[in-house]
């Protein structure tokens, strides 16, 4: 096991500390994609690597040696030379850029350090008031509330069902290191109503039996003071509605590409045994991550198995398709919703705007706008048919025939 802890510069005192069971990989940086994040304007976004070495660094794989790559723009330190690339021997100090913060490296699986003077005496001063942690002694700066393990920082939504914050698991229990978190809450009004427990349990249940890397990991499920609460992956990026709105309309090549990937989920999803329907296709639930412009789909508290009696009706306007109206969704459901959801990307106005009645049916009229080619225009009307027999069949035959439009 390796153990990093953050030091205070001048008296050598632990701050806060790191424990990294089975990672052969560790990154740190100021970026929130990092392993570890320090919230430092010495330390670049990604600032260094370390690596276990392989044969390939002439060392027996396994052995626990370990290397840094400095990837800082004000480099890195070990044991106060100034290194790019080198083996770190155990009890090493590693320090990001002059002056900046500094690490303790080592590999023992049992390190005992004392926290707690040190982080009660830290007077939290010269932190921004945007930062979570602060930047001395590493531990949150405002906690709203403990549930559990968890530490509520911030609220970032709030609904009908309940409210979303942003939560710091300091134990590293369900995550298998310290992080941040999103955790759901339920209402406990909520709670006293059948289909809303589940709908929320479902959304525990669905994701706890899914891997996909376009899909937030799920955490824990568990139930306090009356109050059901599901942890998931905290996903760094933006949802394509707020994208959308903040920017403007995309290319008809970013957007292709998002509904691409998009495909590559619903398969995944539609593929399960029984297949999975999301329910809930539309621009708020597609996330974009920052570290790689990936999507990935969210939501997934109204997920339907196939085969199973027709239910309530989900489904956002303009983006549902008829059959989902009548609480009969099938897989091709989720296929629909890509239509208007490039028509959203295209244009930056809701999709329904654009929808009108063509004989006896309605139907997207998009001859209109200028960046939708004859090709594209041809896809929306075959991805949102009346009838799901109409339509494309798999999600695997929607990305192809969106790759055919580029």
């Amino acid at each position: 096991m390796v153990t990093l802890t953050l030091l205070e510069p001048q008296q050598k005192t632990p701050l806060q500390q790191w424990h990294f069971q089975d990672e052969t990989v560790i990154r740190i940086g100021r970026s929130a994609e990092n392993d570890i994040v320090l919230s430092d304007s010495l330390v670049s976004r990604h600032h260094l690597e370390l690596r276990q070495m392989s044969l390939a660094f002439g060392s027996k794989s396994g052995d626990g040696s370990w290397q840094v790559t400095s990837k800082g723009t004000n480099g890195t330190f070990l044991n106060g030379i100034l290194v790019t690339q080198a083996k770190v021997p155990d009890n090493s100090l590693l320090q990001l850029a002059q002056g900046g913060p500094l690490l303790k490296f080592q590999l023992s699986g049992d390190v005992q350090q004392n926290f707690q003077a040190v982080t009660h005496s830290c007077t939290h001063e010269g932190n921004s008031p945007n930062n979570l942690f602060c930047i001395h002694c590493g531990q949150p700066l405002k906690v709203l509330q403990s549930i559990r393990q968890y530490q509520v920082l911030r609220i970032l939504g709030q609904g009908g069902m309940g409210t979303t914050y942003l939560a710091w698991d300091s134990t590293g229990k369900v995550a298998e290191r310290a992080q941040l978190l999103v955790l759901k809450q339920m209402n406990a009004d909520m709670a006293k109503i059948a289909k809303a427990q589940e709908l929320f349990e479902r959304e525990a249940y669905t994701l706890k039996s899914l891997s996909h890397p376009g899909i937030p990991k799920y955490y824990d499920f568990f139930v306090e003071g009356g109050k059901k609460y599901l942890a998931m992956e905290l996903v760094h990026g933006q949802d394509l509605e707020k994208l959308i709105y903040k920017k403007g309309p995309v290319t008809p090549s970013q957007a292709i590409g998002w509904m691409i990937q998009t495909c590559d989920i619903l398969d995944y999803i539609h593929s399960q045994e029984p297949p999975l329907i999301h329910r809930d296709i539309k621009p708020a639930n597609l996330m974009v991550r920052n570290s790689n412009n990936r999507v990935v789909v969210l939501d997934f508290g109204a997920v339907k198995e196939i085969g199973t009696a027709p239910g309530t009706r989900i489904g956002a306007e303009g983006y549902c398709a008829p059959e989902q109206e009548r609480g009969q969704p099938v897989t091709q459901s989720d296929l629909y919703a890509i239509g208007p959801t490039l028509i959203f990307l295209l244009t930056g106005e809701s999709p329904f705007k654009f929808y009108r009645q063509k004989g006896r049916t309605f139907r997207f009229d998009v001859a209109s706008i200028p960046t939708i080619t004859p090709k594209l225009r041809e896809f929306i009307d075959r991805v949102t048919e009346p009838l799901p027999r109409d339509r494309f069949q798999t999600a695997k035959e929607l990305a192809a025939a969106l790759y055919a439009c580029q």
